[in-house]
């Protein structure tokens, strides 16, 4: 009973730590900006390790307006993040004018903050209803596409020339969707 409660008191420590750390995250990066694209995730959307303008969505903006597509990519990436977070952050992140969600989940993040696979997926499955019924559509990195680009020393986290690869590679999807 004794090992029960000790486990229980370090999940709800825990639990209270991801809080204060995601809400603090929240403050630090002020309102989000809703745009026709939006860019949710965790780091590897943030852009962490790396300069701003140098994470995905800042390089997507870019290719897509070369393309001649005058949008705005707005980055609701937080570091650490879960799919409760973001399933959490998804009605201040999104407003009227989003069309297009770009949705990069890290099972990681889930496991390490105790969410189990099925949680996630459910997570997930809210995230993409939310956006269904919102006419939006929804874009998601799978796990194995955004590991396939140079990653920095962590192992974890992609360089510049990572994110500008996985801005290339989702750049005609997003076209494509913000064409229809």
């Amino acid at each position: 009973m004794r090992s029960r409660m000790v486990g229980l008191s370090i999940w709800i420590k825990r639990m209270a730590r991801s809080f204060v750390v995601a809400a603090l995250a929240m403050l630090a990066a002020g309102p989000v900006l809703a745009a026709e694209v939006v860019a949710l995730g965790a780091s590897n959307t943030y852009g962490d390790g790396v300069q701003r303008g140098e994470d995905f969505p800042s390089q997507l903006q870019t290719m897509l307006r070369a393309k001649g597509l005058n949008v705005t990519v707005t980055n609701a990436g937080i570091g650490g993040d879960t799919s409760s977070g973001m399933l959490g952050r998804f009605d201040s992140a999104v407003d009227a004018s989003t069309r297009v969600v770009i949705l990069e989940t890290s099972p990681r993040n889930d496991a390490q903050k105790g969410i189990s696979p099925a949680e996630s997926k459910a997570n997930n499955d809210k995230i993409a209803g939310a956006a269904a019924a919102r006419k939006i559509k929804l874009i998601v990195i799978p796990v194995a596409l955004k590991m396939s680009f140079p990653r920095q020393a962590d192992n974890l986290h992609l360089t510049p020339e990572g994110y500008r690869g996985l801005a290339a590679a989702l750049m005609p999807q997003v076209a494509a969707a913000l064409r229809k």
